[in-house]
């Protein structure tokens, strides 16, 4: 999966995180929290850049943050001007379906079975309320 550099302004004083990605000139999100402007800028980002695909626009390779504090040409006023931290973007895959195998145990597949018609869509449910952090609670299907 790609990764890009991105950079996370800090305003003091005000709420909030501006996010920029050098390697992706016109991209830009936030959010009210550091994890919500990561959230967001991982969602837009992802989107942005299947838009330029199917626009046929070239989309740039990630460079390393060295590359980028030596070839960007907005490094010297971000250094100079803002507070800011350094964090990785990753580009998720466009969204659809996918067949995968997995191997669960046997009894675990029977409960599953006596709460939900839809296998996938209870592993997907489960999955979703784990990764959001919300594992404690039950997915409802």
């Amino acid at each position: 999966m790609k990764e890009y550099i991105a950079l996370f302004e800090y305003v003091p004083g005000e709420e909030g995180f501006g996010v920029v990605v050098p390697d992706v000139p016109g991209f830009s999100s936030g959010g009210d929290t550091y994890d919500e402007a990561v959230k967001n800028a991982t969602e837009g980002l992802s989107s942005h850049i299947d838009v330029m695909k199917k626009h046929g626009e070239k989309v740039p390779p990630p460079r390393s943050l060295e590359k980028i504090k030596a070839e960007w040409d907005g490094w010297a006023e971000w250094e100079r001007e803002y507070d800011f931290l350094v964090g990785h973007i990753p580009v998720l895959p466009p969204y659809g379906t996918q067949k995968i195998l997995v191997s669960i145990d046997a009894g675990l597949v029977a409960r599953i079975d006596r709460v939900s018609k839809n296998r996938s869509a209870f592993f997907a449910s489960a999955a979703e309320y784990f990764l959001e952090g919300k594992s404690s609670h039950q997915p409802t299907l």
